[in-house]
């Protein structure tokens, strides 16, 4: 008997490695790697500079598609598609052929390779493109739309609005990355039946494991993230005059890039902390865990926007903590969802810059109490944001999606 051929996947992303190793965040090519074993999984993400126009990646075929003359590729990277169009108004111009051109190709891919099930990651636009392909010839093709956050959150209006909910209410499935956003997606008019919490996962057995722990820093913070408002960097940085004066020998690693980079570094000289903070600029995956084992302290001084974006979940927490790395982090609501019974012992206001340096002098000044909570918090979360058994929940409702019944 001849096995029968795994399904066609179609994965639809906008964030996405541009190569190997790359900087850029890759939780969605981690997943669909995970599911390569399962499904035939193609991914359509839009095309960059450096990068290859098709190529397979660890058992997952990509393919980039060209949306602008290849100088102008520069909607995505280095900060994502909402900071990039806050940062530089003209890139608002790129986005019609962004979207279309995913579309199209979306569309040929579905005609010449029969995909069985679609996988939008972003309800916005990805999820708009999978709710098209419904309404045309030979592509009526289930789909699951998975929100990330910036796409509930920063993405508003009314016709935005109405948009999100035509296209949860359309889909197979929809997953969100925290039980605050599966409230706030309820309260657009989605039916809950359909939506699943689900987060992205982190790879806490090999790559974020606590092995290497023991070269840990007394004073070091890290920051890891993109330079974009969300992330908050610029409280922490009003807040490290007041750390300098109690613990002079702290410092401040900062591993990150995007379109506020410039700004952040001017910040720092006028607080003229020279020495005590220094910038990496973008580091890939593979480097992340030297600096979770070396730190004393991972901040993530989350806020919200003034857009109204906000975190979705922060995987680079869960990072830091299944590499044993103690965390404090702003207190947006979807971090409760990470913390736990820890959240208002780990979550800070980083708008109030007296309260954020006194955290984290308190935190600094007793590394056994802190250590010993970290360890706890790593074995609290560790199953629930492992790859593997992410990978399997969302094979299973993708199978769910196509009428395929797991045993």
């Amino acid at each position: 008997m001849t096995p029968r051929e795994p399904s066609t996947l179609l994965v639809l992303a906008s964030t996405y490695p541009r190569w190997k190793d790359d900087h850029e965040p890759g939780f969605v090519h981690e997943l669909a790697k995970r599911l390569a074993g399962r499904f035939r999984v193609i991914v359509l993400c839009p095309h960059a500079v450096g990068a290859s126009e098709r190529e397979i990646l660890d058992g997952v075929e990509i393919i980039r598609y060209r949306y602008a003359p290849r100088s102008w590729e520069t909607l995505v990277n280095d900060g994502g598609i909402v900071a990039n169009l806050r940062a530089n108004r003209w890139k608002y111009f790129l986005a019609p052929g962004f979207a279309l051109a995913q579309a199209w190709h979306a569309w040929r891919i579905c005609r010449r390779e029969k995909v069985g099930i679609i996988h939008a990651h972003w309800l916005v636009p990805q999820g708009v493109v999978a709710a098209l392909l419904q309404l045309m010839p030979g592509t009526n093709i289930p789909y699951l739309v998975t929100s990330h956050g910036a796409d509930l959150h920063a993405v508003q209006g009314g016709v935005l609005n109405r948009l999100k909910r035509l296209v949860a209410n359309r889909a197979a499935a929809v997953t969100v990355v925290s039980g605050a956003m599966k409230d706030k997606l309820r309260a657009l008019g989605v039916g809950t039946a359909k939506i699943s919490v689900l987060p992205m996962g982190v790879d806490m057995q090999e790559r974020f494991s606590a092995s290497g722990a023991e070269s840990r820093s007394a004073r070091e913070l890290l920051f890891v993230g993109r330079l974009v408002e969300k992330k908050g960097l610029r409280h922490l940085l009003d807040a490290m005059p007041m750390v300098l004066r109690s613990l002079p020998d702290a410092t401040l690693t900062i591993a990150g890039f995007g379109p506020e980079d410039g700004r952040l570094k001017a910040q720092a000289e006028a607080l003229r902390l020279g020495s005590s903070v220094r910038f990496l600029g973008a580091v890939p995956q593979a480097g992340l865990p030297a600096l979770y084992h070396h730190a004393a302290l991972f901040v993530a001084p989350f806020i919200r926007a003034k857009s109204g974006d906000e975190e979705g979940l922060g995987l680079v927490l869960v990072e830091a903590i299944g590499c044993g790395c103690p965390i404090l982090a702003g207190n947006v609501p979807a971090l409760a969802e990470v913390l736990g019974d820890d959240f208002d012992d780990m979550a800070v206001d980083p708008l109030d810059a007296t309260d954020l340096s006194n955290r984290i002098i308190k935190m600094l000044g007793d590394p056994i109490e802190t250590n010993a909570r970290a360890a706890l918090l790593r074995k609290a979360i560790g199953e629930r944001f492992d790859w593997k058994n992410v990978a399997d929940e969302y094979a299973r409702l993708l199978g769910s999606c196509m009428g395929i019944t797991s045993k």
